[in-house]
């Protein structure tokens, strides 16, 4: 699973999500492309299940590229914790993604095998999405 090397700190804010996605929104590898259309949080675990059902479906044919990484921390506190002492414990890695946001490329392959792995990848996802193709 992604996860980064090292960090600079172990725990983060939350944040907040306003806007579009202004980086990441064109296609810059591939001919086929998966596109999130709403804001929110893609975990480690999900992108990992995403790539493997996109791979199985194209029997390892084509090239693909993940564009997005999980680089922030969330963290959780234990159940049944009192109010208080502190912020949890870093649980896993998750990417934070805008609208617009391209998360999976794909070339090598056909239109229908692209819109077919990336159906099968976006049931893998918490996020609407789109398929976007190149002109």
């Amino acid at each position: 699973m992604l996860s980064p090397k090292r960090v600079k700190w172990r725990r983060q804010h939350r944040g907040h999500y306003a806007g579009f996605a202004t980086r990441g929104n064109s296609l810059s590898f591939g001919d086929y492309a998966l596109m999130v259309t709403e804001a929110g949080r893609l975990t480690a675990r999900q992108l990992e299940a995403g790539r493997i059902s996109i791979s199985r479906s194209v029997k390892r044919g084509g090239k693909l590229w993940i564009r997005v990484f999980p680089q922030t921390p969330v963290t959780k506190k234990p159940a049944e914790t009192r109010m208080g002492k502190g912020k949890g414990s870093p649980e896993y890695w998750a990417a934070k993604v805008e609208p617009g946001r391209i998360i999976y490329e794909m070339n090598g392959v056909t239109l229908e095998q692209a819109k077919e792995a990336f159906r099968l990848a976006s049931h893998k996802l918490p996020l609407k999405t789109k398929i976007i193709v190149r002109d």
